[in-house]
């Protein structure tokens, strides 16, 4: 089985193409081929496969040529990743199954259209964010209020007074399983200036990671609703670097870089 292995401000993928649409994928070979150490390790997977051969988002697709499947690191299906849709972009133009510009990719959560060029950043058009109300976070004993944003997938963000580079996230954060019955990602963040956020996030499924795409978008959404406004740019530092989210009356954009770092021969 081919393999290549890519990253977003270091949250990680194994892309696995499938353009026949023949794998298999069960949850214990994805927890497998994530697994740091006896694997090749990422924070989750990305299945490569053509949309007209996968029966759960054919009808919705439209023009997308190209289905992400993703799974996170545990092998559990996700509706959508910010970070990894901007990878499995560049993997599609530099394996020249799609050519440089503006396509759209097929997700769970819906069709993302990206634009790119043959190097570079990944912009994709987020969607809508979808603002929930409240609901609270305890992290290590300490709860935090936090905003309910659906970006496709659920998210919690919670701006906080307490610098988030000290905050302990070796342990899942409970929240209200009334609220988020499949889960969620929980983001913690600080303002450090004018549309300037920092992030940490756990999400389900694969714990802390060095970026979350989708939780920036939420991540900005909280901290402009806090700022009192709802359209603009902001720059949200996560550990594996910055990305920019632009928020405007109708939709939400992501754009950072997404780097292929190796390809192989995966024989677990």
């Amino acid at each position: 089985m081919r393999f290549a292995k890519g990253h977003g401000t270091e949250n990680d993928f194994v892309i696995l193409p499938d353009p026949d649409g023949e794998l298999e994928l069960s949850a214990a070979f994805v927890a497998a081929v994530c697994d740091r150490r006896a694997g090749i390790g990422a924070d989750g997977v990305l299945r490569v496969t053509r949309t007209k051969l996968s029966p759960e988002v054919a009808a919705q697709a439209g023009e997308a040529e190209w289905f992400m499947d993703y799974r996170n690191a545990d092998g559990g299906k996700a509706e959508m990743c910010g970070n990894g849709t901007r990878v499995f972009a560049r993997y599609l133009v530099d394996a020249g199954l799609a050519e440089p510009g503006e396509f759209a990719v097929a997700t769970r959560g819906g069709v993302r259209r990206v634009r790119l060029a043959e190097t570079g950043d990944v912009t994709v058009d987020m969607g809508p964010p979808r603002v929930l109300g409240t609901s609270r976070a305890t992290v290590a004993g300490r709860g935090y209020e936090g905003l309910h944003v659906d970006m496709g997938n659920p998210h919690l963000a919670c701006v906080i007074g307490d610098p988030v580079a000290q905050l302990d996230l070796s342990g899942a954060p409970a929240f209200d399983p009334e609220v988020f019955p499949a889960g969620v990602n929980v983001e913690l963040l600080n303002p450090v200036g004018t549309r300037r956020v920092v992030m940490r996030v756990f999400e389900r499924g694969s714990g802390e990671t060095r970026s979350c795409g989708t939780g920036a978008v939420a991540s900005a959404v909280a901290a402009a609703r806090l700022a009192g406004e709802s359209t603009g740019t902001w720059a949200v530092e996560v550990l594996g670097g910055t990305v920019t989210v632009t928020l405007d009356e109708d939709t939400s954009y992501l754009a950072g870089p997404a780097v292929l770092v190796a390809s192989g021969e995966l024989t677990l």
